[in-house]
């Protein structure tokens, strides 16, 4: 059962030789005692650099390394690590994860995944886009979206610079029940925050772009221009009183909303009865016209795989239909401990994503009618144990759907559970910056203290 995996001259290891390694320490954890094992091997490097003020302010550069090993004595398990890839470290590092596996109690939820569940076939998901980009070239991109920003409004006075990032890696999975597989990934990048100045007013905004392939990432020009935009439009912020009305969650933190939702119903949370979404498979949760679903095999997708971190094959599958919960996001250990099988979601979900209502982001505004847009949220107040949610915030009042001036030193409060069933739309403007894809979201009745 192997995985096609693409060599390439670019990486410090080849293809092969990652897998040879892969397969020593599962021959080796079997011929020390182990009843089974999996490794993990992988190489990667990095470039990014950071202008500011037109000057190279970093220049930084890294290649990384790392091999990981998880044995079983029967129901005991061991884990070890290491970056050092010679055999006598990886003879090491097995033999440090079977001594440790020698001391820990019994669990008759670990082992390895269930063989049926495991990945055979391994489409090429267009995930792996080298980016030949010398570091002059790297500079003059980064001048160009930083001079973009400054020269956008007289009232930005200041930079923390633009960066660009590039990075690429290769991996492969292995288990003793027979699967083998890994591919090559990228991951490109460009930032640029800002500082505006009016009269006694400070403000500071960014904006970014992340794509496998470079040639996807929006335009320099473009990145700068907006965090530009967003920094100013922040000027001569005010407080507002304390009052409840509709929220409408800006796409870039909306997506913040179904982290707290995945958190919740994850395998660690549910099996610890520690999330407030507890037991509720088969009921409604979300509003009637929220659809949720895990897409893996997404052409390019931030967060696309055959396979999850166990080499469980991955599946399309809808988390959420009409508004009634529908899915899990299970590994192998959290689904036995719950009595289920797992989801293909070990190491979290893939590509998720909320389907887009029919407004954009001005019809939004016009359906909220009057209440708050928020564009920044600050602080981790959010239980999710309880599903209590509150978090500082900053964003702009609008009345008759259209914005009025900026809004700060504000908290909105509220209880997850009825914020997803109060959410009124999801709009089209999306996002894809991570693997959490969704527009706008508009929640009503929530609390706004302000002064």
């Amino acid at each position: 059962m192997n995985a096609p995996v693409t060599s390439t001259p670019r990486f410090s290891h080849s293809a092969d030789s990652l897998r040879n390694i892969a397969q020593d320490m599962l021959d080796y954890a079997k011929q020390r005692g182990a009843s089974a094992a999996s490794a993990d091997v992988s190489v990667g490097f990095g470039q990014s650099v950071t202008v500011r003020h037109g000057e190279v302010e970093t220049i930084e550069y890294n290649r990384d390394k790392g091999l990981s090993v998880t044995v079983y004595l029967g129901q005991q398990r061991g884990n070890a690590s290491t970056s050092d890839f010679s055999p006598q470290a990886v003879r090491d590092t097995v033999d440090a994860a079977l001594s440790i596996a020698r001391y820990t109690a019994k669990d008759d939820c670990s082992g390895l995944p269930d063989a049926d569940m495991l990945a055979r076939d391994f489409p090429d998901m267009d995930l792996y886009h080298p980016w030949d980009l010398p570091v002059d070239a790297a500079i003059a991109l980064a001048q160009q979206c930083e001079q973009a920003a400054l020269d956008a409004d007289k009232r930005i006075r200041n930079s923390e610079g633009a960066t660009v990032n590039l990075h690429e890696a290769q991996f492969i999975t292995a288990n003793s029940l027979g699967f083998i597989g890994g591919f090559p990934t990228s991951r490109h990048s460009l930032s640029c925050a800002v500082i505006a100045e009016e009269r006694d007013s400070m403000e500071r905004d960014y904006w970014y772009a992340v794509a496998r392939d470079a040639k996807d990432l929006m335009d320099a020009k473009q990145v700068g221009l907006i965090a530009a935009g967003r920094t100013v439009r922040r000027l001569n912020a005010r407080q507002i009183d304390t009052t409840q009305v509709p929220v409408l969650f800006e796409a870039p933190i909306a997506s913040g909303l179904l982290g707290s939702f995945v958190g919740a119903v994850s395998g660690g949370s549910l099996y610890r009865k520690s999330s407030f979404l507890f037991d509720q498979m088969d009921k409604q949760i979300f509003a009637p016209h929220i659809n949720i679903s895990d897409v893996p095999d997404i052409r390019k997708g931030l967060a696309s795989s055959p396979f999850d971190d166990e080499g469980v094959r991955t599946q399309r599958r809808n988390i959420v239909e009409n508004g009634v919960l529908r899915g899990y996001f299970l590994g192998s250990y959290s689904a036995r401990k719950l009595g289920m099988r797992t989801t293909g979601n070990a190491g979290g979900n893939h590509n998720l994503i909320l389907q887009s209502g029919e407004l954009d982001f001005a019809g939004l505004l016009k359906q909220m009618g009057r209440g708050l847009l928020v564009t920044e949220l600050l602080g981790q107040g959010v239980n999710q144990v309880t599903g209590d949610y509150s978090r500082g915030a900053a964003g702009f009042w609008v009345e008759h759907g259209e914005i009025q001036y900026p809004v700060q030193e504000i908290t909105i409060a509220g209880n997850l559970k009825d914020m997803f069933r109060n959410i009124v739309a999801a709009g089209n403007d999306v996002l894809v910056q991570g693997s959490r894809q969704c527009g706008s979201i508009l929640v009503e009745g929530m609390t706004i203290a302000g002064r």
